[in-house]
């Protein structure tokens, strides 16, 4: 039932949201020089490794790192990287993985593949069997402001207590974290 759900809400917000999706790819690409998609190898259900775009935010020749092991990572934002960041729009193309089932709406936050430490940690605690989220338990109760062993202890909780009503509840919270910008690095 999940996945289903998965499907017909990313298909809707997919076609509700085809024309900002093409916009900020346009403004991405007329602001700095590459392409409006960045793809990152992430790790997904069972650790298997998957292909994520977001809107491309950094410099073509940033350092493949989590942005928060980056020294200065303001120096390596593009014009709009900072605001596509705050807003969570960069987010956006991971429609596409949801479509795919690479992803879910809700699950834990797919980890970059070089992120040894926090998989390592989301393996031991069960986490790794769970389809990564576009959004999650950890987003709405810190997001980028949260260590690595706290997020893998709301990602267990959430592992312990997945169900529609929720993931419904994480969505709608979700919404509000966005709006209110709360926990986002820049």
């Amino acid at each position: 039932m999940k996945r289903l759900i998965d499907l017909l809400l990313a298909l809707l917000a997919s076609l509700l949201l085809a024309l900002p999706l093409v916009l900020i790819a346009l403004w991405v690409r007329t602001t700095s020089p590459g392409p409006a998609l960045y793809w990152s190898d992430r790790v997904g259900r069972n650790n298997a490794l998957f292909r994520m775009p977001k809107f491309r935010t950094m410099r073509i020749d940033t350092p493949e790192v989590a942005t928060h092991l980056l020294e200065r990572p303001e120096q390596w934002l593009t014009p709009i990287g900072s605001f596509l960041r705050r807003s969570s729009l960069d987010e956006l193309p991971q429609l596409w993985s949801i479509l795919r089932g690479d992803m879910s709406l809700v699950g834990p936050r797919p980890a970059l593949h070089n992120q040894h430490d926090l998989i390592a940690l989301r393996t031991r605690a069960g986490v790794h069997m769970l389809r990564p989220g576009l959004t999650g338990w950890a987003q709405i109760n810190g997001r980028d402001e949260l260590p690595i062993e706290q997020k893998v202890a709301l990602d267990a909780w959430y592992l312990q207590h997945c169900s529609l009503t929720q993931d419904a509840t994480i969505l709608l919270r979700t919404i509000s974290a966005v709006l209110c910008r709360d926990g986002v690095s820049h």
